[in-house]
């Protein structure tokens, strides 16, 4: 896989979905290409509507940044290096886990975003679709 399209992003939200479903929380899944261009968003029965935001943003903010967005926590909290870096981009960069890039050979293809419960499930769910991106690259 060179690069992320339609089909790939809707077995990597449906890999994460069973992880969501598996610790009994509804989520919102996104996938970025490259770019930062949004694939797909899927949004599961009764998750928070708040949630459709944020897991497009985690996705952007890995593609944006070439990192998971869990590596900015630290970095971002008062007095810390970067912290205001979450006010930049139009508010766009999230600064906690659950955004996750998508790489292949050394380089970012896209992005997973999740978003719906708490950072450590948020996380849990990401790294399922990114699992079944490593599966398919």
């Amino acid at each position: 896989m060179s690069t992320l399209n339609l089909n790939a992003a809707k077995t990597l939200i449906e890999a994460a979905e069973r992880e969501s479903q598996n610790i009994g929380v509804s989520m919102v899944i996104s996938i970025m290409d490259e770019g930062g261009n949004l694939i797909a968003t899927h949004r599961m029965d009764d998750a928070w509507l708040a949630s459709v935001d944020i897991a497009q943003n985690k996705a952007w903010t890995s593609v944006a940044l070439k990192m998971p967005t869990s590596n900015l926590a630290e970095a971002t909290v008062p007095n810390a290096e970067l912290y205001g870096l979450n006010t930049t981009n139009q508010g766009k960069i999230v600064v906690f886990g659950g955004g996750i890039p998508l790489v292949k050979d050394g380089k970012v293809l896209g992005a997973v975003g999740v978003s719906g419960s708490t950072v450590a499930h948020d996380v849990q769910v990401a790294e399922a679709a990114v699992k079944e991106f490593e599966l398919w690259s």
